[in-house]
């Protein structure tokens, strides 16, 4: 590759997880196999929300837009990095790393408003139960799922579009499986101080306002739990938020593990294992999650595939 400056017609090289010849169908297989779990888990989780009138519910509508939003957030990565181990070609092209820098951070930005949201209706189930069915009215469910998009897509533009101003040389090695905007952002030649000024912006706005918001909430759930007298009342309380509790846990402990670890230490090794949990992990593990810790969900997968199957 030339030395100096080039933009458009520069390729980059995701370095991904080093591995030995032998070891490509090893690691082919296992992605693959985590590819079709993750995208097969939660589009049965939709599907089985959409054909069960039980589950026509502002908790389960939020969780059908998570599930589709897990299938896209994964689908950003996994076929590309296939791809690579399977032609044993690690270039990845300027357009098609902007590009999924663009849709990694919507979806990645739309899961965190999205579990915001779904904590936000615990707290209004647990809290004001006889108010819910008015509070949590679909009206306001969709506004509160359009507006997360709107969010997402105006966060990930005000991101990614600086990074097509900048100018890069001739280091092009991506230690990720993916293009990880940060990475990206190091190999550039030119200064990229209101990118770094952009990012920390969006995600003090998309980042930590929901952690915060969520954190208010399950405070409040929790004040509220605590004065319920029955046992059996508590644990009913406990066990309908318990596994969006498991899900935000999982999801913010990898995402904030990639900053932290990337801001301790001068090597990329922990951020790229951080980054595989974050990316590839938490979202095959979300379906598992809602379906073995939720009783109606079981229950109407149940009956989807038996559906499924008297069908054929």
């Amino acid at each position: 590759m030339e030395t100096g400056n080039q933009t458009k017609a520069v390729k980059f090289l995701l370095l991904g997880i080093e591995e030995e010849h032998d070891l490509h169908t090893i690691f082919f297989g296992l992605f693959l196999s985590i590819y079709l779990v993750t995208f097969t888990g939660n589009l049965l989780i939709i599907l089985a929300i959409i054909s069960d009138t039980h589950l026509h519910t502002p908790m389960y509508f939020f969780l059908s837009n998570l599930s589709f939003c897990d299938i896209c957030f994964i689908s950003t990565t996994i076929p590309k990095m296939l791809h690579n181990i399977q032609t044993e070609n690690k270039v990845i092209t300027y357009a098609c790393c902007i590009t999924q820098i663009f849709f990694f951070i919507v979806f990645g930005c739309l899961d965190s408003l999205l579990l915001t949201t779904m904590a936000y209706d615990r707290f209004v189930a647990i809290s004001h139960p006889l108010h819910y069915t008015v509070i949590m009215n679909p009206w306001l469910c969709e506004i509160l799922v359009l507006g997360s998009w709107c969010l997402s897509t105006l966060g990930s533009l005000l991101e990614s579009l600086p990074v097509l101003k900048l100018s890069f040389c001739t280091n092009m090695e991506i230690p990720h499986i993916f293009c990880d905007l940060s990475e990206v952002l190091k190999l550039a030649c030119s200064d990229t101080l209101i990118n770094n000024i952009v990012v920390y912006f969006v995600v003090s706005i998309l980042g930590v306002f929901p952690v915060a918001g969520i954190f208010f909430s399950y405070s409040q759930i929790l004040s509220s739990i605590l004065r319920i007298s029955s046992t059996r009342g508590k644990y009913k309380a406990f066990s309908t938020c318990g596994s969006h509790l498991l899900v935000v846990s999982l999801f913010y402990g990898t995402s904030l593990g990639i900053y932290l670890s990337s801001a301790a230490t001068a090597s990329s090794r922990k951020s790229l294992m951080a980054s595989v949990m974050y990316a590839v992990v938490t979202p095959m593990l979300n379906p598992f999650i809602y379906s073995l810790r939720n009783r109606d969900m079981k229950g109407a997968l149940r009956r989807l595939i038996s559906r499924m199957a008297t069908s054929q």
